[in-house]
């Protein structure tokens, strides 16, 4: 089948933020009193998931750390102009004068996805956007990639994924599309061996059409 849409995850494909995200989250909780030997490696995973690492047992007291994160980031943005992976935007308008539509499909904040696209100055060649926060679950459930392609029309073989973390990859692939995994960042560990192919940059995408 022709590849019709192509799908991307955001953090850690678009924009290298997952070993930014790692240090910002070590350098809030070193604030609250904990201490780390290493920096933990949470790339790919939920909020939800990120603060029951850090706080198993106790649900108040995730919640405050959560809510104090929240005002923490709002002092620390991302430096997304800093970190674009500076191949997303030409790979995307060539798959877009090639025809094939062109999705964001990540467990991130609508308000994070909308502003990497207005730096990225990729929303004239995007066909549509989704947060997990308006999915019914997260990654690795399909339903994200699911409800995508339904926007764009297309069926999972006429669809690529473009993940990086294990979840995101899992997702991709139950979801029935194809998946490739982009290589991580230097530093950044991440169990690619669910897709199906490792791909060192973004325009090896266009092999795949």
């Amino acid at each position: 089948m022709m590849i019709k849409a192509v799908l991307f995850d955001m953090d850690g494909v678009l924009v290298d933020t997952e070993w930014f995200y790692n240090r910002r989250r070590v350098a809030y909780l070193e604030t609250k009193g904990f201490t780390f030997d290493e920096i933990p490696d949470l790339s790919g995973s939920n909020e939800k998931a990120i603060w029951e690492y850090f706080v198993p047992d106790d649900e108040v007291r995730r919640e405050e750390l959560r809510q104090g994160y929240a005002a923490y980031q709002v002092l620390h943005p991302v430096p997304y102009g800093e970190l674009l992976n500076r191949d997303a935007a030409p790979v995307m308008r060539e798959l877009h004068r090639r025809g094939v539509k062109c999705a964001i499909a990540s467990s991130s904040y609508r308000d994070l996805i909308d502003e990497l696209v207005e730096v990225a100055d990729i929303a004239n060649v995007l066909d549509f956007t989704i947060s997990g926060h308006e999915c019914s679950a997260f990654k690795p459930d399909p339903e994200i990639y699911e409800r995508a392609m339904g926007a764009l029309g297309v069926g999972p073989d006429e669809a690529l994924v473009i993940e990086d973390s294990p979840l995101g990859i899992e997702a991709g692939r139950r979801s029935g599309a194809r998946v490739l995994a982009l290589r991580p960042h230097e530093g950044v560990v991440l169990d690619q061996s669910g897709a199906d192919r490792i791909i060192d940059s973004l325009a090896d995408i266009l092999d795949e059409l």
